[in-house]
C-alpha cells in the first residue's frame, strides 16, 4: 500500500500545480481589472486560485458520480450570484455592470473539476482562451462596433452553407448524368469561401486602397463584376492607364482562382494546366501593372477605391451556382456523347461568355469519364479566353472610349494567349 503513495503524490502533486498556476493567471488578470474599476469588483489573486481548488476537491470526493462536483457548482455559483447582485446594488452606476468576473468564477471551478479528471490539454487551452477574451476587452469591444450588422448576417449564411446545408446532403449519385449533391454543394461552399475572402479583404481595405489592389482582391471575388465596376469608374476620370491596367490584372487573378478550384477538385485536369495557368496569371498581373504605371493626363490626382462588392453568400446566388452547376453538367455530358470533342468545345465557348466556374467545376467531374483528361483541359482554356474577350466588350461598352479600347486590346491579346496552350495539348 505504502509503496504506491510517492507516485500517488506525484501525479496528485502536478494536479494542484497546474490548477494553481491556471486558476492564479486568471485571478491576476482579475486582480489588475480590479484594481482599474472604480467600483466593486469579484475576486483577484487568492479568490480565483481558492475556486480552482474547490472545484479540485468537489471532483476528488466525487469520484464517478456527477451529482456532488454539481452541487459544488450550484454552491459556487450561488455566492457569485450574491456577488453580481451586491455589484448592481453598492452603487448608482449610469450603465449596469459587467459579469464577466463571476463567470470567469465558474469557469474557473470546471477547471480544477477537469485537471483532476486529466484534462490537461483542455483546461490549459480553456484557461488561455478564457485570459484572451478577458485581456482582450478594448479590441473585441471595438470590432464589434466596426462590424456592420449586415456582416453578422453574411457570415452566419456562410455558416448555413457550410455547416448546416452540406452535413446533410447525401453522397450517392442520381439519374444517368451521375449527379452527386454532396460534391455538388461542396463546390458550391469552396468557390463562396474563395469570394466570401476577398469579399471581407475589400471591404476592410475600403478606406484605404486603390484601384490595383481593387483589382487583385476583386478578380479573386469575381473579375467579371470587377471589370465592370472599373469600367464604368474610368468613364469619369482621365486615368486610362491606370483602369485598363486594373481590369487585365483583375483577369489575371482568375488564373489563379480557377488553379485554386481545380487543385481542389480536379488535380488530374491541374497537372495538365498548371504550367499555362500560372503563366498567364504572371504574365497578365505583370502586364496589367507596368500598363497601370504609365503616366495618363491626369496622374496627378489621387484616385480612392469606390467599389463595393456584393454579398457573395446571397441564399438565391449559391443555389443559382448550384443549379448553374448542374445544368452545364448535364449539357457537357450530352455534348460528349452525342457531340464529342466539338461539341464540348462549342459550349465552353458560349459559356465563357458568361461564368467559367460553374462550367470548369463540371469538367473536373466529367474528366476522365465521359470527356478526355486533354478535352477538358481544352475545353477550360476555351472557357477562359471566351471569358477574357467577353470581358474585355463590358470594359468598352461601360468605360470611355480611350479606356475600352485599350482595356479590349489588352483582354483580346489575353485571350488569344489563353489560345496558344491549346497546340501543345494532345
Amino acid at each position: 500500500m505504502f509503496q504506491h503513495l510517492p507516485q500517488y503524490f506525484a501525479v496528485e502533486g502536478l494536479k494542484i500545480l497546474i490548477v494553481l498556476f491556471l486558476s492564479f493567471l486568471i485571478g491576476l488578470e482579475r486582480e489588475e481589472h480590479r484594481t482599474e474599476s472604480e467600483h466593486y469588483a469579484f475576486g483577484g489573486v487568492r479568490t480565483f486560485p481558492l475556486i480552482g481548488f474547490l472545484g479540485y476537491v468537489m471532483a476528488l470526493l466525487s469520484g464517478n458520480q456527477l451529482l456532488p462536483l454539481a452541487i459544488g457548482f450550484a454552491v459556487v455559483g450561488g455566492f457569485l450570484l450574491v456577488s453580481y447582485r451586491h455589484k448592481l446594488t453598492s452603487e448608482k452606476i449610469s450603465d449596469p455592470p459587467g459579469i464577466t468576473s463571476e463567470i470567469s468564477g465558474l469557469g474557473t471551478y470546471l477547471l480544477g473539476a477537469l485537471v483532476y479528471e486529466g484534462y490537461y490539454w483542455i483546461a490549459t487551452t480553456l484557461a488561455v482562451i478564457s485570459l484572451l477574451l478577458l485581456e482582450l476587452k478594448e479590441v473585441l469591444e471595438g470590432l464589434s462596433e466596426r462590424i456592420a450588422p449586415k456582416e453578422v448576417l453574411t457570415f452566419t449564411k456562410f455558416l448555413l452553407l457550410t455547416a448546416v446545408v452540406l452535413p446533410v446532403l447525401p453522397k450517392a449519385e442520381f439519374t444517368q448524368f451521375r449527379i452527386n449533391p454532396f460534391k455538388t454543394w461542396t463546390m458550391v461552399v469552396a468557390v463562396s469561401a474563395i469570394s466570401y475572402g476577398s469579399y471581407l479583404l475589400l471591404n476592410l481595405t475600403k478606406e484605404r486602397s486603390g484601384v490595383v489592389l481593387s483589382a487583385v482582391l476583386g478578380g479573386a471575388y469575381s473579375s467579371t463584376a470587377t471589370t465592370v465596376a472599373l469600367a464604368k469608374r474610368a468613364s469619369g476620370e482621365q486615368r486610362q492607364h491606370l483602369f485598363s491596367g486594373g481590369i487585365l490584372i483583375a483577369s489575371g487573378i482568375m488564373y489563379l482562382r480557377l488553379a485554386v478550384l481545380l487543385l481542389l477538385f480536379g488535380r488530374r485536369l491541374l497537372a495538365m494546366l498548371v504550367a499555362p495557368l500560372v503563366t498567364l496569371f504572371c504574365l497578365a498581373v505583370a502586364g496589367g501593372w507596368v500598363w497601370s504605371r504609365l503616366p495618363d493626363a491626369s496622374s496627378e490626382q489621387a484616385t480612392k477605391r469606390r467599389f463595393a462588392p456584393r454579398n457573395p453568400l446571397e441564399l438565391r446566388v449559391a443555389f443559382l451556382f448550384a443549379a448553374l452547376f448542374v445544368g452545364l453538367l448535364v449539357l457537357t455530358r450530352l455534348a460528349a456523347t452525342h457531340l464529342g470533342k466539338v461539341g464540348i468545345y462549342a459550349l465552353s465557348a458560349i459559356v465563357g461568355l458568361a461564368d467559367v466556374d460553374p462550367f470548369v467545376l463540371g469538367m473536373t467531374q466529367s474528366a476522365g469519364a465521359l470527356t478526355p483528361i486533354s478535352a477538358a483541359a481544352k475545353s477550360i482554356m476555351i472557357a477562359t479566353a471566351s471569358n477574357n474577350l467577353a470581358k474585355g466588350i463590358y470594359a468598352f461598352a461601360f468605360s470611355d472610349r480611350r479606356t475600352g479600347v485599350q482595356s479590349l486590346v489588352l483582354l483580346l491579346g489575353l485571350s488569344i494567349l489563353g489560345l496558344a496552350p491549346l497546340g501543345f495539348m494532345r
